[in-house]
């Protein structure tokens, strides 16, 4: 065994009942355990919560989303829908059109956005991780159908089981020289029936309701233009590759977005506290390091006579300076060990059987969601060794300069 690592463990095992720096020298353990502990739950807590706003509005949005680069919408031919649904990897097209509308039900109004799709967005596999009351159907061209968000349902009061009542769309002309007294020319105006409420999320479900692409392109008068293409990647294709492939056939003109580049905000913001958060636990624990500094400077007073004997039997100052790098490193790897286990096993119990509750209705999820990966592991390892190699600098050189008049 390494002398220098030797002599580090038996102070650290020192059997002395009494000996204040032993145990100071436990709590700085319990410390390091303790912010380790923490460290990793947090992290873990954020990874559950980024996954989770990417599966819900994965239910919602499309795997990959072509948008134009200027402009709000562009023109859709069907030789060259085609020639994008035989790209290698394009499982579904779907056309789109979006933009805000005033609907009305009985005598409730709201204003949310309308998305008219064509008749393969149910294929898509919409709403698997959401929640739906009626039954999903867009209807006919004759009798059209609007899968309304819970949240607008609920503002203004849609009841599914009433056929009377209907959803009344109305969106505004597009302005004219000449000016008109008639209010009915500002606006067109078309009624939908409502066939199911869905609930993903609140800013899906407040906003949006779902009506078929010939009845919004009709009321919008957008003719063939479209404001987006929503693609599902075919199975056992790489969503990414698919992207490349999309985005090489388009051009420079189009934007192909995957589901993060389509929320990079929120997803960013998670991920800017969660660094935020990992730095402030990070500095808590170099708060607490301070145990550790205190105890191996007080160790390196208390050991001077031997330190004194050590020199005189040939040992050299980068001997002595490893003796407490190493004891402060025994200190913090024990504490981490422990709570990086500790974390783990904290993390898989809430995984497995959901103990910490989210404490708010939610149809959705009802406990705190947790992932937890390598990375953060690795980097909180790091942590804890760079604090501790801090934390245990100063006392090894102050170890280091004791001499023979000591003994």
């Amino acid at each position: 065994m390494n002398l220098s690592f030797f002599i580090a463990y038996r102070y650290f095992r020192s059997k002395k009942r009494r000996n204040f720096i032993t145990i100071l020298s436990r709590i700085s353990m319990i410390g390091v355990a303790v912010g380790t502990m923490s460290l990793i739950m947090v992290l873990s807590v954020f990874n559950g919560l980024e996954d989770l706003i990417r599966g819900l509005y994965a239910s919602f949005d499309a795997e990959l989303k072509i948008e134009a680069t200027k402009g709000k919408s562009f023109l859709v031919t069907e030789d060259w829908l085609k020639s994008i649904e035989e790209i290698e990897g394009v499982g579904v097209v779907t056309e789109v059109i979006e933009d805000n509308a005033l609907f009305k039900y009985r005598d409730y109004q709201h204003l949310a956005r309308i998305k008219g799709v064509s008749e393969n967005y149910l294929q898509q596999g919409r709403f698997d991780k959401g929640y739906i009351w009626g039954e999903l159907d867009l209807g006919s061209e004759k009798q059209p159908k609007a899968i309304i968000g819970r949240g607008v349902g609920f503002f203004l009061s849609v009841d599914l089981d009433n056929p009377i009542d209907l959803l009344q769309v109305y969106y505004p002309k597009a302005p004219r020289s000449a000016g008109t007294i008639d209010p009915n020319q500002l606006y067109n105006r078309d009624i939908l029936k409502p066939s199911a409420f869905f609930s993903i999320e609140k800013d899906f479900d407040d906003n949006y309701i779902i009506a078929p692409l010939t009845f919004v392109s009709s009321l919008l008068n957008y003719g063939e233009k479209r404001t987006s293409l929503e693609i599902k990647v075919a199975e056992g294709y790489s969503i990414q590759r698919v992207k490349s492939k999309v985005s090489a056939f388009l051009g420079e003109d189009y934007l192909v977005k995957d589901t993060d580049e389509q929320h990079a905000q929120i997803l960013r913001t998670i991920k800017i506290e969660k660094l935020f958060v990992f730095l402030t636990l990070t500095f808590i624990l170099a708060v607490a390091s301070f145990n550790i500094f205190f105890s191996l400077s007080m160790m390196a007073i208390e050991k001077k006579r031997d330190t004194a004997i050590l020199f005189a039997l040939g040992a050299k100052k980068w001997m002595i300076q490893k003796i407490y790098l190493k004891q402060g490193a025994i200190i913090a790897f024990t504490g981490a060990i422990i709570g990086l286990v500790l974390g783990y096993l904290a993390c898989w119990l809430q995984d497995q059987y959901g103990l910490v509750s989210l404490g708010i209705a939610s149809s959705v999820i009802e406990s705190y969601p947790v992932k937890m990966v390598w990375w953060d592991f690795l980097w909180t390892s790091v942590s804890v060794i760079t604090i501790t190699f801090l934390a245990s600098f100063r006392p090894a050189m102050i170890a280091s300069r004791v001499t023979s008049r000591d003994l």
